[in-house]
Formats: structure tokens, C-alpha cells, sequence
């Protein structure tokens, strides 16, 4: 479904990622662990375009891409079959919890005004929001913005859904809601690559685990093969260090 090779990004002199390659197929869940500064976060959005590769060959759907002469048209297309839940939720502050999610329907898929609604409408039931749907983000929790945010993401239809540590902005209570929607997302078969610190559900829920570290892949295998047997001594040094 989706294959990276030898992607790099240097921001100045530092260079972030480092050659990385990797495969994802239909109905992963793949965790992106690793220490603070290994290049995850870049890694993701670079995956999504929100930052230029300097070299690097995206493979999408079968179609061929040079990461770092990407035209518009092409980034756009990629985009209508991704979406990118972001840590600090990214909501528009002058439109309500609907409003939030019908905006991208309505206006970059052309969806009229009533379907966009009555679709929100169903996402904000399936996150637990209906009684929500009339709140602005300043009325919201944290968790529940953060799920406003995945039905957003939700509602384009997505073959992968990108998160950047989408529990790091949130309080320990407010967390477990938003990862069993996660949960919940993995259960029916969402393609998503998750860059989080939460081990718990990188061992349980994804089906593969990525550990970085200098902006390399250091190891990558099944998740529950890593948590029990990683095979690199600075992914055993992580996890003793994370407490798994």
C-alpha cells in the first residue's frame, strides 16, 4: 500500500532522517517509537507532505513518486487518501466540534452542506460527541477535542491515517479514551502509523512496531516479537528505560 525508500530530510546542517525505507500494507497499525529527536515526528510528516524531503521515492497505490519534486496536483491527490491527526489537536478555534469536521467535507470535497452534516453527526455518535456537536474547542476537553480531530480525519474516507503522538498534550485521565478509540479504529481494519509514547498501545494494538534513533530505523518486526525479544541493544536499552 505504501512504500518509502531512502528518504532523507535535513533542516540546515542537521540532518534529521537519515535514509530511511519502509513497507506498510493494507490494515497495519504501525507504532513509531524511540527516544526524543529520533527523527519520528519529521518522518510523519514528511510521509504526508507537511515537510520536503531532500531525496527519498514514495510507492502509493502503485504510482511512483520523487519525495523531493513532488507536484501540487500530486500531493493533493496523495492527501484525499490520507489524513494526519495532530498532538496539539489543530482545530479551527471559531467553529464548532460539526463545523470542524463538516469544513474540509464541504469545502476541499465539494460534499453539500446536508450530507456533510449528517455525516459529522454520525462520527461525532461514533467518538461519543453527539451532545457536543454545538461546543466550540474553548468548551472541550482535551480528549474530547482530540477526538473531534480523529473524526475529522475520519471523514475523508482515508486509506491511512497518520498520528503524530496524539495522547501528548492530553492529562493521564483524559489519554485512555482517546487511544480505545484508536483501538477501536484498529479493530475494524484502519491503516494508520501511530508516532507515540504510549508502549502500552504500540504492544497490544499495532501489529508492527518501528523503533528509531538518529533518524535511522534501528529495528523494525511484529510487535509482540519486539516487545518481547527486540533484538538491537539500543531497543533493549529503550525499553528498559520506558519500563515495558
Amino acid at each position: 500500500m505504501l512504500e518509502i525508500h531512502d528518504l532523507h530530510k535535513s533542516f540546515g546542517t542537521q540532518e534529521v532522517i537519515k535514509g530511511v525505507d519502509l513497507a506498510i500494507d493494507k490494515g497495519d497499525v504501525v507504532a513509531i517509537i524511540g527516544p526524543s529527536g529520533s527523527g519520528k515526528t519529521t518522518l510523519l510528516r514528511c510521509l504526508n507532505f507537511l515537510e520536503k524531503a531532500d531525496r527519498g521515492q514514495m510507492v502509493f497505490d502503485g504510482e511512483i513518486f520523487d519525495m523531493s519534486r513532488m507536484h501540487r496536483k500530486d500531493i493533493l491527490r496523495i492527501r484525499q487518501k490520507t489524513a494526519f491527526v495532530f498532538q496539539n489537536y489543530n482545530l479551527f478555534l471559531n467553529k464548532t466540534a460539526l463545523e470542524n469536521i463538516t469544513e474540509g467535507l464541504i469545502v476541499g470535497r465539494g460534499v453539500s452542506r446536508r450530507q456533510a452534516q449528517e455525516k459529522a453527526r454520525a462520527l461525532l455518535k461514533r467518538v461519543g460527541l453527539s451532545e457536543r456537536e454545538g461546543y466550540y474547542p474553548s468548551s472541550l476537553s482535551g480528549g474530547q477535542q482530540q477526538r473531534v480531530a480523529i473524526a475529522r480525519a475520519m471523514a475523508a474516507d482515508p486509506e491511512i491515517i497518520y498520528f503524530d503522538e496524539p495522547t501528548s498534550a492530553l492529562d493521564p485521565e483524559l489519554t485512555q479514551d482517546v487511544l480505545d478509540l484508536m483501538r477501536q479504529l484498529a479493530d475494524d481494519g484502519m491503516t494508520m502509523l501511530v508516532v507515540t509514547h504510549e508502549m502500552s498501545f504500540a504492544r497490544d494494538v499495532a501489529n508492527k512496531v518501528i523503533f528509531m534513533e538518529g533518524g535511522r530505523i534501528v529495528e523494525t518486526g511484529r510487535a509482540k516479537e519486539f516487545f518481547a525479544h527486540p533484538a538491537d541493544k539500543r531497543s533493549k536499552a529503550f525499553l528498559r528505560l520506558t519500563d515495558v
